[in-house]
């Protein structure tokens, strides 16, 4: 059904990462942009996931374009936060204050702000700063749940620094009109803080460059029995427990192959485990563009997610828990919790304890072993699960319904 505009409506979306870093955000813009809305972004110079700017972009303090209609305002990226947690946090409060500056400035045209939280959620500052001064909507779509994520990825509870971050977390949640989820279990967490929030089940979905239809398998996954994990490399997505519990199968699973696509702070550890330990048949392919990856999967015959038993991880289904749906292929879930729960309830692969390395190796014989027929029925459920739980046209209705109810018409 067409949808028009009533009247011209804005948008800002405060985000860190955006186009061409390859996030959910750009699909979510694009939509908007394309439904009438006069959409803008607030973001830094693209560098993630290397640390490195762009190629064909300058690492200004401040500078505009221009990409599909929407305008960006870009600011300032600490480079080398990939090399350090010091440099990361600090890069982390770079945006927060140079993005708070410009708010200043541009906040006030937009009658809507809308956050994507990814990474840290010192990046909903200058939302908080907009409405304040100007009155404006806010909105925040929240990937990750702060403060357990800062916990996880290793910093220590001191009694001054989480007094600080609970009620930073409260002042963002308690600003906001609505709390969009990408994960049931971030309910009860974003409620603790704010009791009275509204909160809305907003997951991600397949992205938008990423095209199924009649993908050839690639060239390089052609042999033997393909398990593949895609994805950022870093130290909770617990590959070390993955590359070890592969090892441990028998020799008569000569034929089995680990692939690993992506890059990361954690991939040159990996590969000294690898040629330390001497384990045969684990391949590193390095990063590969996004739209690549449907032939990457169609030339696998099973997907891993993993992820290390921290609490946090256990509510959180990764990005590409959607991308390895829509794939259709089979999903070897390395980890507790929500994705556990999905696997296992709906039928679309196995499971194993994220610790246990013995058990991740029975996980991987449960596939060499299973029935072609076995493998086909998961990947049928795959399916159905993700038309059910995860169109992307409903998402962006209700999320389009919430922001701006009385602008669009049916």
């Amino acid at each position: 059904m067409r949808e028009e505009m009533k009247k011209k409506d804005s948008v800002l979306i405060i985000t860190e990462r955006f186009y061409p870093e390859e996030f959910g955000i750009n699909g979510l813009a694009r939509a908007w942009q394309t439904k009438g809305y006069e959409v803008a972004v607030l973001t830094q110079t693209p560098s993630y996931p290397f640390g490195k700017v762009y190629k064909g972009y300058k690492n200004k303090l401040f500078q505009t374009e221009k990409w599909q209609g929407i305008k960006i305002y870009r600011i300032f990226s600490l480079m080398g936060y990939t090399k350090g947690v010091f440099l990361k946090v600090l890069n982390y409060l770079c945006f927060a204050l140079l993005a708070s500056l410009v708010s200043l400035c541009i906040g006030r045209k937009y009658k809507r702000i809308f956050v994507y939280h990814i990474g840290p959620l010192t990046q909903a500052l200058p939302a908080v700063l907009i409405k304040k001064l100007f009155g404006n909507k806010f909105y925040v779509w929240t990937l990750d749940i702060w403060p357990d994520s800062v916990y996880a990825y290793g910093f220590k509870k001191r009694a001054l620094s989480e007094t600080l971050l609970d009620s930073f977390v409260k002042a963002v949640y308690k600003n906001c009109e609505t709390v969009f989820i990408s994960c049931k279990g971030f309910r009860r967490k974003i409620e603790h803080y704010a009791p009275d929030a509204k909160i809305v089940f907003s997951p991600q979905w397949v992205p938008d460059d990423l095209d199924f239809d009649r993908v050839i398998p690639h060239e390089s996954l052609k042999k033997g029995f393909n398990f593949t994990f895609a994805g950022n490399i870093g130290k909770v997505q617990n590959l070390e427990n993955v590359i070890r519990g592969f090892a441990r199968l028998p020799k008569d699973h000569h034929q089995a192959r680990l692939n690993i696509i992506g890059d990361g702070s954690n991939l040159e550890h990996l590969k000294e485990i690898v040629h330390k330990e001497k384990i045969d048949n684990v391949l590193f392919w390095g990063r590969k563009p996004l739209k690549e990856m449907p032939r990457w999967f169609e030339g696998s015959n099973v997907l891993i997610i993993s992820l290390i038993d921290e609490p946090i991880f256990s509510l959180t289904v990764p990005a590409k828990f959607q991308a390895y749906l829509a794939s259709g292929k089979p999903i070897y879930c390395v980890m507790k919790g929500e994705v556990a729960d999905l696997v296992t309830s709906n039928r679309i692969g196995f499971v194993s304890h994220p610790n246990n390395i013995e058990d991740i190796k029975v996980g991987f014989e449960k596939f060499l072993s299973a029935p072609k027929e076995e493998l086909e029925i998961f990947g049928r459920n795959m399916k159905s699960l993700l038309n059910n739980e995860y169109d992307r046209d409903k998402i962006i209705e209700q999320m389009t319904k919430i922001i701006s109810p009385l602008s669009i018409s049916t």
